[in-house]
């Protein structure tokens, strides 16, 4: 088994590392090391800048030295036009890193009246290379040397011995050409000879310039076929392979705040997973920007940075227009905890936006991105343009972990449970807020309309802008519906007066019944002393008689016996 995973890394194709940033990431690893590859495209896509950039890097940080055979631009052109980038082409020349040659050849002066071939040129490259023991070779461009040339069986022997020639040198070469009206290059055979073949492309849409690069082919290794943008920033290219993200990231189970105490009630108690996105939309005035702000405070006050790109408004405007609710974002930003990218979404092309945008997380490094919003990215590109520019940020971001909160002004006429960028089915959270326009004033409500992984409220509140934040209230469910802002008011009061008058009512009730029991108290008080009165002369009475029998029957016994009649009374004196 060892044996076979040795030979399966004989196979592998050695790759060059270009330094180019993402560059290697979608030629997994670089160009093939001792092969020469095709740069193609139109004039000022980058192709120049992009061979110059890989002999830079690659004498910078790999110690390989490099030469750059120049048929159009002569060496002070190419240094001038490079030293904005911070090359000094010079100085790499004199640590004998780097050999520039300028080879003029006037197109005019090119005939096919004899043999043509490219040996004085394979003598001039080698004397280079060999000079500094060259492992990197660019050649730019090859249509300076085949200019007037009709003979294609010529021109592609001359190409194939020119390749075949750089791969006997074992250098890496990068060759670039001209792109052709119907074909890759002028002559359409180039790109059948080459290993490996880049196509550069900038396109205008909609007044908008956007720079992209292709892989059409590379042989002995795997690659990837997408379109790719790629920037020119002051320090050399920049290629995002934002197209391959998959849906293989992995999510927290943490819960951060939303900045607002009740809002995190609403959802859960808790708050938003860490790394999850949020969408906050609604009509214009609803206070959007408003609860962004408070999110990228709670972030702030977390200790974690905060990107806040702003597509409307500059960044002291948002700063002092939050100043007037209580949220002070100018001391995170002082402190570098809160950054703004503010500009318009016309600046750039889509493509380049997402290019910026990821260039700016990568170097800030924040944990919360805030896009504010993107509707306005309509301007800069058609729906599914910008639907396929959202998915491909959302995606990125949410594989750096990183919690996304995006603001979508719904327009006049539009469902409020839609966004015109399509995009909320992306979107892990989703707070509505809408105006409600009753007895002369707007009032502002809250739904949250998903939320994805969390016990959240079904209920709407009402909120308001106050110099201490935003304050989330109840609104007043009654049989009229909800009732916000003064009619509100007027119906708590008067719920609150109803229930004062109905506990008045019930205290009333209450003394009433206590009186009438005290009344009926006195009543059985005053016929139990009547019925105790009437007793005790009953009583006497009674005993009255008994007192009177007793002395009668006395009487009676006292006379008997005054007369000797005891003998007459006892039946015992008669005898038969």
């Amino acid at each position: 088994m060892v044996q076979s995973f040795s030979r399966d890394l004989k196979r592998q194709l050695t790759k060059c590392p270009t330094g180019i940033r993402g560059l290697d990431e979608i030629t997994y690893g670089g160009l093939p090391q001792g092969r020469p590859t095709l740069v193609c495209g139109r004039a000022g896509c980058g192709k120049t800048l992009m061979g110059m950039e890989f002999l830079v890097r690659g004498a910078l940080d790999n110690s390989e030295p490099g030469v750059f055979i120049s048929l159009e631009e002569s060496t002070d052109e190419l240094a001038q036009n490079v030293s904005s980038l911070g090359w000094d082409l010079d100085a790499l020349v004199a640590k004998k890193l780097l050999v520039l040659d300028y080879i003029h050849i006037e197109r005019t002066q090119i005939e096919e009246t004899g043999d043509y071939d490219l040996e004085a040129l394979f003598v001039r490259i080698g004397y280079a290379i060999d000079r500094i023991q060259a492992k990197r070779v660019v050649i730019d461009t090859l249509e300076t040397l085949f200019g007037n040339l009709l003979d294609t069986a010529l021109v592609r022997s001359e190409l194939r011995r020119l390749f075949l020639w750089l791969k006997s040198k074992g250098v890496t070469a990068i060759i670039t050409a001209e792109s052709g009206d119907q074909s890759l290059t002028r002559h359409g055979i180039e790109e059948f000879v080459s290993d490996c073949v880049l196509v550069l492309d900038q396109r205008i849409q909609q007044d908008l310039s956007t720079r992209r690069l292709h892989i059409v082919k590379y042989r002995g290794s795997q690659h990837s076929s997408n379109e790719y943008p790629f920037l020119i920033e002051s320090d050399g290219i920049v290629v995002l392979p934002l197209t391959s993200v998959e849906l293989n990231y992995t999510v927290s189970s943490e819960r951060i705040s939303t900045g607002v105490e009740r809002l995190d009630g609403m959802l859960g108690g808790k708050g938003i997973y860490r790394g999850s996105s949020a969408l906050i939309s609604g009509t214009s005035g609803t206070g959007k920007s408003s609860l962004s702000a408070h999110f990228a405070a709670a972030s702030c006050s977390r200790g974690e940075r905060c990107l806040y790109v702003a597509f409307e408004e500059s960044a002291n405007q948002i700063v002092r227009n939050m100043r007037s609710i209580g949220l002070d974002l100018e001391t995170p930003q002082q402190a570098g905890l809160l950054k703004f990218h503010a500009l318009r979404p016309t600046f750039y092309g889509l493509e380049m936006h997402l290019v910026k945008i990821c260039q700016l997380v990568q170097d800030f490094e924040p944990k919360m991105v805030i896009f504010d919003p993107i509707s306005s990215l309509t301007s800069a590109g058609l729906f599914h343009h910008i639907q396929s520019f959202l998915m491909r940020l959302v995606d990125f971001l949410k594989a750096q972990g990183i919690s996304i909160v995006l603001t979508n002004l719904t327009t006049d006429g539009t469902p409020l449970e839609s966004t015109d960028v399509g995009i909320s089915s992306l979107m892990d959270n989703w707070l509505l807020l809408r105006d409600q326009e009753t007895n002369g004033e707007r009032n502002r409500l809250l739904f949250v309309l998903k939320s994805r992984g969390t016990h959240h409220s079904n209920q709407v509140r009402e909120f308001r802008m106050t110099s201490q934040g935003i304050e989330m209230l109840d609104v007043y469910l009654g049989p009229d519906g909800i009732v916000t802002g003064t009619a509100r008011l007027v119906k708590e009061a008067q719920a609150a007066a109803d229930a004062v008058a109905r506990q008045q009512e019930i205290e009333r009730k209450q003394h009433e019944i206590e009186r009438k029991r005290l009344i009926v108290e006195a009543q059985i008080q005053a016929l139990r002393v009547e019925f105790e009165a009437e007793k005790a002369d009953i009583d006497r009475l009674v005993e009255q008689a008994q007192q009177h029998e007793s002395q009668l029957l006395q009487e009676q016994r006292s006379r008997a016996k005054y007369r000797y009649a005891e003998d007459t009374l006892n039946p015992t004196n008669y005898t038969s």
